[in-house]
């Protein structure tokens, strides 16, 4: 501090030291200003008349490091948890302002006390939150601003440490598994304090294989899985604070067949055959069959049962085809004949056989109709 004058009255003070003194300027110093230091300074001129100058000296009261109370370690998870921020000494009253992960927290409240000397003040700010699991490692900043500080503001940090139960999932090494594989089931479970060991079980009871289903750490190994690995497997994580499960439903599903190369072998292609079988008659009448490709044999079909099922067919149509025309011959062979009532003689033979033998003898005048059946 300086101050300029022609003449001074006494300042009786070790921390104040003439710096300057000449006709025209006279400078002082102080040193390790305090509260007591700030009023009103007078510097005289002594001539006729005199002269004098009045300046007022204020002296701002800077705030102590401010310090955090309230937190008791560790929190449980749900707890309202109330925090105090509080500074002394600060001349104007300083402003304090809290943080919680960079982000402010409006909803505060603040008071400000004046000190026993009546020029500083005590500051003091009161946060209010209920903690979740989330907090956990979490830094809440308060921050104390004042024009003493030259904008480098002072800060208290407090690291939240939060106690919660177990959270648990469950995470297969595979989503689809197959019989024959491998499946490593993983217990992921986080808690405060961390769950160990965890706990698995199998539709309620113990794990019904050691041999194939052993447990390493939060993992669970399941060796050359078949259909009676089904079921329900449940993780469970405990800790002091309290107690998670989590479930997976295994279903092993069967390995998808493999198409294996082959060789194709060429259909046998069945044409059509058609036999005539005509029996001679008068008049002459004649029957034919025809047989008919195997509609289940396609075009450009191939493979080894389409070609013996084409095979069969066509022996089984020209056994049938046989068949006919050997019994179309032997019933040509067997027919009869008769005479017709109108034959001559016939109308007076008492019966058919007498009117037969009386028309044999005339047969070759008479006009006869014959009738042929098979």
């Amino acid at each position: 501090m300086d101050l300029k004058r022609q003449h001074c009255g006494a300042l009786r003070d070790n921390r104040i030291e003439l710096v300057r003194a000449s006709w025209h300027e006279l400078s002082i110093s102080v040193s390790d200003v305090s509260l007591s230091d700030e009023g009103q300074y007078t510097c005289s001129l002594f001539t006729m008349p005199v002269k004098t100058s009045k300046a007022y000296l204020t002296v701002l009261g800077v705030p102590e490091k401010p310090q955090i109370s309230g937190f008791s370690s560790p929190v449980m998870e749900g707890d309202l948890m109330q925090l105090t921020c509080k500074t002394s000494g600060s001349k104007p009253a300083a402003d304090i302002r809290w943080f919680k992960n960079d982000k402010e927290i409006k909803d505060v409240k603040y008071l400000k006390e004046e000190d026993a000397n009546r020029k500083t003040f005590t500051v003091s700010s009161t946060l209010d939150f209920r903690v979740d699991r989330s907090d956990d490692g979490v830094a809440v900043i308060c921050r104390v601003d004042h024009e003493s500080l030259n904008a480098t503001p002072q800060v208290a940090m407090q690291v939240l440490e939060i106690h919660y139960t177990p959270s648990v999932k469950i995470i297969p090494s595979t989503p689809f598994p197959q019989e024959g594989q491998a499946l490593t089931l993983t217990c992921e479970s986080k808690g405060k304090p961390l769950p160990e060991p965890v706990l698995w079980t199998k539709d309620g009871a113990e794990l019904p294989d050691p041999d194939r289903m052993v447990v390493s750490g939060r993992e669970l190994n399941i060796l050359f899985l078949n259909k009676t690995d089904n079921g329900t497997y449940r993780c469970e994580a405990t800790n002091t604070i309290g107690q998670s499960s989590a479930e997976y439903v295994l279903i092993v599903h069967d390995v998808p067949n493999t198409l294996l190369p082959t060789t194709i072998i060429p259909s046998l292609t069945t044409a059509p055959v058609t036999t005539t079988v005509a029996i001679t008659t008068s008049p002459s009448t004649s029957a034919s069959s025809s047989s008919r490709r195997d509609p289940n044999s396609l075009a450009g079909q191939n493979g080894p049962d389409h070609a013996l099922i084409g095979g069969i067919v066509a022996v089984v149509v020209f056994v049938t085809l046989c068949s006919i025309f050997l019994l179309g011959r032997y019933l040509a062979r067997h027919k009869g004949t008769y005479l017709t009532n109108e034959a001559k003689g016939a109308e007076d033979a008492p019966d058919a056989d007498t009117a037969i033998i009386n028309a044999e003898g005339s047969q070759v005048n008479a006009e006869e109709k014959k009738e042929y059946f098979i």
